[in-house]
């Protein structure tokens, strides 16, 4: 996931590391002129939100009256566009991270009522007719002036610059309280500390590992939160069914019905927003700007993706049930006749864990053995600096937790520091509890401005498996974007791009956390000996990832297939169409389910735009072609950094990826994928 931001940011932990030579030993102290995050206070963040927001509403004035010539000239009236922006940014993108990540809930809460302030601040930016008409007015330069008008006519127009006085002043009233709704909604997770209580009999199936770190009370039961550490391990390989279909329950619900009553709210509202652009749903509204462009070919794709997955699906579902059944010593477990289909949601996980075993010889949890914390992060900054020609240097700066680390951002020709990047890798209470890249502070070669950028997860610290090896690239593919971005302006910094391409670079990283000739690297980095991946582990691991497809598409598809129904011209209370489109399913909907509540994707930036993750799959298999299974190639890798990663929204996402491929993009690899039958 990439986090989200408003504009003009960019959408979408753990004891010290010893981290070989990647590190500097010792820890190298952060140099004067190092721009590092501030580590703001409470006070500092409530003090100084409103005098950040006075200066930035003085420069806008300031902009206003340049000088009829100033304005006409691109290079003049676009610096200070840029100039603006950045000073926006310095305040509002640490900000907005600390309101996720601080340890300390007071920052948390005084980060809140900002970011609604520079909402409003953000809306009236937007609105502003005479900035409006002076981009309107002005000629590019070149290729990239012409985009960065292009986005920003469209910026302002959709935040509603060309509306009737009422209308306008209505849009602003909806962007206002959608933002409140969306931090509502986040905090309502985030802070859920619930526990629930698990007798020694309910755990049974589980690894000793996890057992011994797990919280109990005093008459020796263990206490379960929602962190993903916790939660995936037991629904993974706790036997009791009846224990993980309550712990999936809650988990499910951990939104709360508040949430609903939110995300219910910013539904009726977006709607409300795009009839005031006379366009029939919110769906039509946001994808107007993106690849695909109409709802419509949105829903073709979808229909598309549920045509090649069905089928598998359904096979796979009724294999697990079959296997269950034999598993358990039920009569009519015949291998010749499978049993019928008996499984449950909260059985998934655990039955498609027992068959991979059985299958593959795979245990996730011993692949921690493989990849202890230390070693896997020392792992992805080595294996991406040889990729793309930099090296990761680490610095003792200041952190907003004692887990946290930072790294100077070199280029290896160069050896010029040419970003940062802060890994806050473990999960803690009242911590953002997802994956997410934060592009806290954007490039900008016109201001000499160097990249920062955040990665946020809640790892397991004793060791990822395959699928938090799989999360890490994919993350990781979002810091690349950032820190290696060398854009003429900050508001195309990154992952600047559309919403259905932004996640495309990340996708296509994930495929170094199957590949042999990648992973075998990750036992250098091991503090104490560790098993080193071979070719057979490494075909086992890519098996694996492969086993349940038609499972995981589906699901996929079931997310993007909510968010487009409840966005479209016919908005529904969201449990109604949940219960509906998840009912449909060949598993049906969980009675009292509520997964709505905790489904912060239509809430955030994704609103409308969670089918991206698929429609940006076949632009991240496309591309993957370009490496022809040679995943560590230097050449190509700084081909790709040249004509992908270093120009973040410069151009569109075609332009950018035909310019790689030297080709016309097409899905043909992503549907060969699908339906098991890679190309490459």
């Amino acid at each position: 996931m990439n986090q989200a931001h408003i504009p003009p940011l960019r959408y979408a932990v753990l004891t010290s590391l010893a981290l070989g030579w990647i590190c500097l030993s010792p820890l190298a102290q952060a140099a004067p002129d190092r721009p590092l995050l501030p580590l703001l206070s409470a006070a500092q963040i409530a003090g100084g939100c409103a005098s950040s927001i006075a200066d930035l509403r003085s420069r806008v004035a300031a902009l206003e009256k340049l000088p009829e010539a100033a304005a006409r000239d691109p290079k003049v009236l676009f610096a200070q566009w840029n100039a603006l922006l950045i000073a926006q940014e310095d305040f509002q993108g640490p900000t907005e991270l600390l309101g996720e990540v601080s340890p300390d809930k007071a920052v948390r809460d005084a980060a809140e009522p900002c970011m609604i302030e520079f909402s409003k601040y953000s809306s009236d930016l937007y609105q502003n007719e005479k900035l409006y008409s002076m981009f309107k007015a002005v000629e590019p330069a070149d290729a990239i002036d012409r985009k960065l008008r292009q986005d920003l006519l469209w910026a302002f127009e959709d935040t509603g610059v060309s509306l009737p006085a009422e209308k306008r002043a209505r849009m602003k009233a909806i962007l206002t309280r959608l933002e409140e709704l969306s931090q509502a909604f986040s905090r309502n997770i985030r802070d859920n500390n619930q526990r629930l209580i698990f007798k020694p009999g309910e755990v049974a199936g589980l690894p000793p590992e996890y057992l011994a770190k797990a919280k109990r009370d005093d008459q020796g039961n263990y206490l379960l939160g929602f962190a993903y550490p916790e939660y995936i391990p037991f629904m993974e390989n706790a036997d009791d069914s009846a224990a993980r279909r309550r712990y999936q329950f809650a988990f499910t619900n951990r939104g709360s019905a508040k949430n609903l009553a939110l995300l219910q709210e910013a539904i009726v509202l977006r709607k409300e927003m795009a009839g005031l652009f006379g366009l029939p749903s919110f769906a039509d509204h946001v994808i107007r700007r993106r690849m695909a462009q109409t709802p419509q070919a949105v829903n073709k794709f979808l229909a598309e993706v549920r045509t090649a997955v069905s089928a598998s699906e359904k096979a796979e579902l009724k294999e697990l049930a079959a296997f269950e059944a034999q598993s358990l010593g039920r009569k009519d477990a015949k291998p010749a006749k499978p049993a019928k289909a008996t499984l449950q949601r909260w059985d998934v996980q655990y039955w498609q864990q027992k068959l991979k075993r059985a299958r593959f010889d795979i245990d996730p949890n011993e692949l921690r053995k493989y990849f202890p914390a230390d070693a896997a992060i020392a792992w992805i900054l080595h294996v991406s600096g040889i990729q793309y020609g930099v090296e990761f240097q680490r610095v003792d700066a200041p952190v907003w937790h004692p887990e946290v680390q930072y790294y100077d951002v070199i280029d290896s020709r160069t050896k010029q520091r040419i970003s940062g990047a802060y890994l806050d890798m473990f999960p803690r209470d009242g911590k953002f509890s997802h994956a997410a890249a934060f592009p806290v502070r954007g490039a900008s070669t016109a201001a000499g401005r160097t990249p920062i950028s955040v990665l946020v997860a809640n790892f397991d610290r004793n060791g990822f498996n395959g699928d938090e090896m799989e999360t890490l690239t994919h993350e990781f593919g979002h810091i690349l974007h950032g820190v290696l971005s060398g854009t003429r302006y900050v508001s195309q910094a990154g992952t600047s791009t559309e919403r259905d391409f932004v996640e495309a670079p990340s996708q296509m990283y994930e495929e170094w956390a199957r590949n042999e000739e990648s992973l075998a690297l990750v036992s250098n980095f091991c503090n104490q000996p560790c098993p080193k991946v071979d070719a057979a582990l490494a075909k086992k691991l890519t098996a694996a990832h492969n086993f349940g497809r038609g499972i995981r598409y589906a699901r996929q598809l079931l997310y993007a297939s909510f968010d487009m129904s409840i966005y479209a011209a016919q908005p529904e209370d969201p449990m109604a169409v949940w219960k509906r489109i998840e009912g449909r399913t060949p598993l049906g909907y969980v009675k009292n389910s509520q997964f709505p509540g905790q489904f912060g994707h239509v809430m955030s930036g994704y609103g409308a735009g969670y089918y991206g993750y698929m429609w940006s799959e076949v632009l991240a298999l496309d591309m993957l072609s370009a490496f022809q299974g040679k995943l560590l190639n230097p050449e190509v890798g700084a081909r790709y950094r040249e004509k992908i990663l270093s120009r973040g929204g410069e151009l569109s996402g075609m332009e950018l990826v035909r310019g790689f491929l030297g080709r016309e993009p097409n899905s043909k690899a992503f549907f060969a994928e699908i339906a098991g039958k890679r190309l490459q």
